[in-house]
């Protein structure tokens, strides 16, 4: 029989702060041995345990044994400290990819339960809650869409065309599911329990229009990796949603949703509070449509920074923005702007939106049309028949503290099959909130410092700083007539003076 090393013996006592002569009443005592000490070997040998067991006192194996258990305990704290130390990110790797046909979000492959079961996520730090659509009864049906598989290396081009059937999640399916019940801290939805061990059900209101989920929480195994050298899979329960109706299944996100806010329920928090991994972490937006995403990266030293506005009530990824720079005009506005990766394009209020959409459209050389009806953007423009190039200003905002975040890629191509034929600001008009979408992270690794409350920024490639594992789809369908190819489409170097159009 192994005893633990320190064995704990309890026993009650009378009181000895009571005066003499006064009502004695019992307490209860803790007593603390060492495994190996001579009370301990009373206790096991009176109850039959042989002695063998304890080394003697003072001799070689006495003190070997103790050598062992401080080694193994050196090892479990190096372990567990490695973990809070080190990268994670989802075990099938750390790519990302932006699929135009579903919104020009960045989707990661994450994989859940016993047996595992992989599902293409879209990342949203806009929101907490991670969910998947559910093989279960009065779920929404799962679509399926046709994609390229794209090898994600160091460039795009080993391609494969294959039909991807998305997965559903069948809590009956997977031995480590666990259905949420309503007394449990991840519930928020008292008011709908019909009782304490019900069922937890969910429904989340988004900031996109008319979008939402809803559904009932479950727990099951998240699969990550450590990233880098010598990397190991680590498994994890967290509690996620299994959806049964909602906006985004038949549009951005058919196959989950992965939320990366900051409230207690989204995995960074969970990965932080079990010491998985430093309550931090980072995303980059290639301006290839590739990107990386790993948990514990508290970014580096050359990166740029401003700090979150904290709104205990509605806590959110929101800084303050001091200023915009569109070319040679310095635009002088305050306001605070919620940085969402789940929201595709930038969406500002006025007056900050006239004044960013009218000074761009005063200083670029081609001429502006509503090329397409069906798109929200108000400033578009022509390309002349053979043109290769066109100068944009380079736009930038000023934040709280005085870094500049460089807007890398403002504009989306408009193509059909034989050209691209145009181009719009892709910023479109909000009647209240300001936020920062998708394509203006373009070309950026971005640190969302959770321990110390900053966004971090640095222009990037995703290539250079961050390994590349994993394979994803990525859409590439053929565009339609009037169709949107998205940012980066035109040369990467878009807001960077002269670029070149490809043909």
């Amino acid at each position: 029989m192994a005893l633990p090393l320190l064995l704990l013996l309890l026993s009650f006592a009378l009181a000895s702060s009571y005066p003499r002569g006064a009502a004695a009443e019992p307490t209860l005592g803790v007593e603390f041995h060492h495994r190996f000490s001579d009370p301990v070997r009373r206790w096991a040998e009176s109850r039959a345990h042989p002695g063998a067991w304890f080394p003697e006192k003072g001799s070689a194996a006495y003190y070997a044994a103790l050598l062992r258990h401080d080694r193994d305990l050196r090892l479990r704290r190096r372990s567990l400290a490695a973990a809070a130390d080190s990268e994670l990110t989802f075990v099938d790797g750390n790519t990302t990819v932006r699929i135009s046909s579903l919104g020009f979000l960045h989707y990661a492959l994450v994989t859940l339960g016993t047996p595992n079961v992989t599902f293409l996520a879209a990342l949203d730090t806009g929101s907490d809650l991670f969910w998947v659509p559910c093989d279960c009864q009065q779920c929404a049906p799962t679509p399926t869409f046709s994609f390229e598989i794209v090898t994600l290396h160091i460039s795009l081009d080993i391609k494969q065309n294959q039909q991807i059937e998305f997965n559903m999640y069948d809590p009956n399916k997977s031995s480590t599911s666990q259905i949420v019940s309503c007394n449990s801290s991840f519930c928020d939805s008292q008011v709908s329990c019909t009782g304490a061990s019900s069922n937890c059900p969910y429904t989340i209101q988004y900031l996109s229009d008319a979008t939402s989920s809803s559904g009932i929480l479950v727990e099951d195994v998240l699969y990550l990796t450590t990233e880098y050298s010598n990397s190991q899979v680590v498994k994890t329960p967290i509690v996620f949603g299994m959806v049964q109706t909602g906006s985004f299944l038949d549009g951005a996100a058919p196959n989950g949703l992965f939320g990366l806010g900051l409230e207690n329920n989204s995995v960074p928090s969970i990965l932080a509070n079990k010491g998985l991994a430093s309550n931090s972490f980072s995303m980059c937006f290639g301006s290839d449509g590739s990107g990386r995403i790993n948990f514990g990266d508290n970014g580096s030293s050359n990166q740029s920074e401003t700090p979150f506005n904290i709104d205990n009530q509605n806590p959110s990824y929101n800084i303050s923005i001091t200023g915009i720079q569109v070319g040679n005009s310095s635009l002088n506005y305050d306001f605070s702007a919620i940085v969402d990766s789940g929201t595709s394009f930038t969406t500002l209020a006025d007056p900050m939106y006239t004044a960013i959409t009218t000074s761009f459209n005063t200083q670029v050389q081609e001429s502006r049309h509503q090329l397409d009806p069906s798109l929200d953007f108000e400033y578009c423009y022509d390309l002349s028949p053979g043109q290769t190039t066109v100068n944009l200003p380079d736009v930038s905002l000023a934040t709280k503290g005085g870094s500049s975040f460089p807007v890398t890629d403002p504009i989306i191509a408009l193509s059909n099959q034989q050209s691209v034929y145009g181009y719009c600001l892709a910023i479109m008009n909000s009647t209240d909130v300001n936020i920062i979408g998708q394509n203006f992270l373009t070309g950026l690794h971005v640190v969302f410092d959770r321990e110390r409350m900053i966004l971090g920024w640095e222009e990037s490639n995703c290539y250079t700083a961050e390994n590349s594992t994993g394979t994803l789809p990525i859409n590439s369908s053929g565009a339609s007539p009037s169709a949107a190819s998205g940012p980066g489409s035109l040369d990467p170097e878009a807001t960077k003076g002269s670029q070149t159009v490809p043909r």
